[in-house]
């Protein structure tokens, strides 16, 4: 009789187990390989942590790598987690995969970079076309108005970059008309590849006067070729992005300014809005969060040094 009545509770026993079961969030950068995506996956850990959710972190190991996070994609969707976070490194590439993530039931918010889709829940991002905008703007009033400028840009197809890269060349064009810009080369995520470009603008253009990087990759590739050229100091240097070694290159002149995204925020964000869909809560389709310029004379400042070290300890 007692066993009777066991199996027949068993049923309700197993939903009650899997109903009390941490909520699993499928958070996929763009990479693994940079300090920008560590910052991401603490913001990422510290939104899981605080609604008592589980993160599962995984990326190409490369950012050009966009076939493996189609897979990666295809494994989460296999595993039936609650949520996807994307951070598209391809904005065609990836829609397929993501939309069949949609179709199963599992929601996707899209951040850092976009894509061509509209079937993601919501997309936070850096406010990347304005952010490069600064940029061009303080490159412009760094040259005094005048001379040649250059820019190492991350791949194509990828949506944050090109925009950054697009209000780059928009503040020069309607800013500072007298600034040419006289060289663009991709870097592909590689600095090996970010200073090989770099190296044969500057050979090519002997007497560039400025130089503009679109991620943290191409500055490291930029600074190399500059300490190689003799350059380092005398081409006026903006990079985007953060490392400690570009920390160490605006300390030394080598590099003049760089616009420095919270990517702590970034991978907080949409782990939070996942976690909080069927509360009641709608998010926005769209959150921009601001970047901030950053040149040597800030970088004492406690506000930056958090956006620097962001959240890491948390």
């Amino acid at each position: 009789m007692n066993r009777r009545r066991l199996l027949a509770a068993l049923p309700a026993l197993l939903a009650g187990c899997g109903g009390s079961k941490k909520k699993r969030i499928a958070v996929i950068p763009k990479s693994t390989a940079h300090l920008f995506w560590v910052a991401v996956r603490a913001g990422a850990m510290a939104a899981a942590n605080e609604r008592d959710a589980e993160i599962l972190w995984n990326g190409p190991a490369t950012e050009s790598d966009y076939s493996r996070q189609i897979q990666i994609v295809d494994s989460m969707i296999a595993q039936r987690v609650d949520g996807i976070a994307i951070a598209a490194a391809e904005r065609k590439a990836l829609v397929g995969v993501v939309e069949r993530a949609v179709a199963s039931g599992i929601p996707v918010v899209v951040f850092d970079s976009g894509l061509d889709s509209q079937s993601y829940l919501s997309f936070v991002s850096t406010g990347n076309y304005e952010a490069g905008k600064l940029a061009g703007r303080h490159l412009g009033q760094l040259l005094g108005g005048k001379g040649d400028a250059a820019i190492i840009m991350h791949a194509p197809g990828s949506f944050s970059t090109m925009d950054r890269e697009r209000g780059f060349r928009d503040a020069l064009r309607e800013e500072f008309p007298a600034i040419r810009i006289v060289a663009e080369q991709f870097s592909m995520g590689d600095r090996a590849k970010a200073r090989a470009s770099a190296e044969n603008i500057l050979a090519a253009h002997g007497g560039l006067h400025g130089i503009f990087a679109s991620t943290e990759p191409a500055a490291a590739g930029i600074a190399l070729a500059l300490r190689a050229r003799e350059k380092a100091g005398k081409v006026k240097f903006v990079g985007f992005d953060s490392s400690d070694a570009m920390t160490d290159d605006l300390r030394t002149g080598v590099l003049h300014a760089t616009l420095v995204q919270d990517a702590f925020k970034l991978g907080y964000e949409p782990v939070r809005i996942l976690l909080e869909t069927g509360q009641g809560k709608a998010p926005p389709k769209q959150i921009d969060l601001p970047a901030r310029l950053v040149t040597a004379a800030g970088l004492d400042k406690p506000e930056i040094r958090e956006l620097l070290k962001p959240g890491l300890k948390k």
